[in-house]
């Protein structure tokens, strides 16, 4: 065996109160760290939150929960699939854009997009739809960012085509210009 040149390392030879020392100084470092964060740290996803124009409380985004479609399912009720907020015509305040869909017990039902609003104290209400059902459309991706609604709407070419399985696929982007929404689109493909 080789010797080493190097002088022995006395303080290599650790204690218990070396890990002691130690485990407390990271304690203190991970405390700190978590009083030093700044407000929106601490923010829930829940809580989708935009401060209106002129320095106004902040406005909570409109709850689909409480909003009515135009969307009839008879008895089997609706489902909120996804939801998202953004403030969509620059106003200050948050909207809400919506995917539902009838509860279905099997199959795919087609899906409904919607814009929701929400005056002060008053229950959620659709202002624009973005998707009919009626198109007999289900929407994959979606996503509300800097004022633009994007999503990936699935569809079927012919009756012949299983209603699992959509055929079609169209991305689509809206975005508020004026007094309306703007649809924009690419090719509507056939999936491979």
């Amino acid at each position: 065996m080789q010797t080493s040149e190097l002088p022995d390392l006395a303080h290599t030879d650790t204690k218990p109160v070396h890990w002691l020392a130690t485990a407390a100084a990271m304690a203190a470092v991970v405390a700190g760290a978590g009083l030093l964060q700044p407000d929106s740290a601490t923010a829930t996803a829940s809580e989708h939150r935009s401060t209106a124009r002129h320095g106004t409380a902040p406005v909570a985004a409109p709850d689909p929960a409480t909003a009515s479609f135009p969307l009839d399912c008879g008895t089997a009720g609706r489902t909120v699939a996804k939801q998202a907020p953004g403030d969509l015509d620059g106003d200050g305040r948050p909207e809400t854009v919506a995917v539902v869909h009838c509860a279905a017990g099997s199959g795919t039902p087609p899906s409904g997009v919607y814009v929701l609003t929400q005056g002060s104290g008053a229950a959620s209400r659709v202002v624009a739809t973005l998707v009919d059902p009626a198109q007999k459309m289900t929407v994959g991706d979606f996503a509300v960012r800097d004022g633009i609604v994007s999503a990936t709407l699935l569809g079927y070419s012919s009756i012949d085509v299983p209603r699992c399985c959509p055929d079609q696929r169209e991305n689509v982007t809206w975005h508020w210009k004026g007094d309306a929404f703007v649809r924009s689109s690419g090719d509507l493909a056939r999936s491979a």
